[in-house]
């Protein structure tokens, strides 16, 4: 049974624990989208994301058991959908026939993550599409562990002790990453500033 009365889940898991499939469901529809964002930022494919988010649940519903408590289930789920993540990027580039620019499954092309709002502008319309491609192609030049910090701190927002924790590395680590990471990425991106 977890312990952890700070944790603004702990009923929820309490209940998923005792065998009550609807507090899990919750705990699903509580994190799914935050996930989502996670993991599609990280392999930049829809239909991989999918796979992996259901993998993710799947995985975090057969060892709730064995949850005790000692971190947030927030962070405890991060946890498991990045490392889950970080494995299926390996798997994929030891495979390596598969592009990671692609056109069909880019973000650059996901609705739920591009603003149409711009239709009326063909202009501003083709910046917004270029832009996001770069970006694209920019986190998929990281390295899995940079693009993971990145994701998690620029994208979703996370303090560097929450992805510290995720992560299972320090502080000192996270902030290196990220410092890495942006330099990379400025580097990559600085092109396009100076067009």
């Amino acid at each position: 049974m977890a312990e952890n009365a700070n944790d603004p889940d702990h009923e929820l898991v309490r209940r998923a624990q005792e065998g009550v499939t609807q507090a899990f469901d919750e705990l699903v529809i509580k994190y799914s989208r935050k996930l989502y964002g996670l993991i599609y930022n990280m392999t930049s494919n829809k239909e991989d994301t999918h796979d992996l988010l259901q993998d993710i649940f799947a995985k975090a519903y057969r060892s709730l058991r064995h949850f005790k408590g000692k971190s947030t289930f927030y962070t405890w789920i991060y946890s498991i959908a990045t490392n889950m993540t970080l494995n299926f990027l390996k798997k994929r580039r030891r495979r390596s026939g598969l592009s990671l620019d692609d056109e069909e499954s880019g973000l650059q092309n996901d609705t739920s993550f591009v603003d149409r709002g711009h239709q009326a502008n063909p202009r501003r319309q083709s910046n917004i599409h270029e832009l996001q491609k770069k970006l694209n192609e920019a986190l998929q030049v990281l390295s899995e562990d940079h693009r993971a910090v990145v994701t998690m701190f620029d994208i979703q927002g996370m303090p560097h002790a929450e992805i510290s924790k995720i992560l299972g590395v320090s502080e000192g680590t996270v902030r290196s990453r990220l410092y890495y990471a942006h330099q990379q990425l400025q580097g990559h991106l600085q092109e396009f500033w100076e067009q």
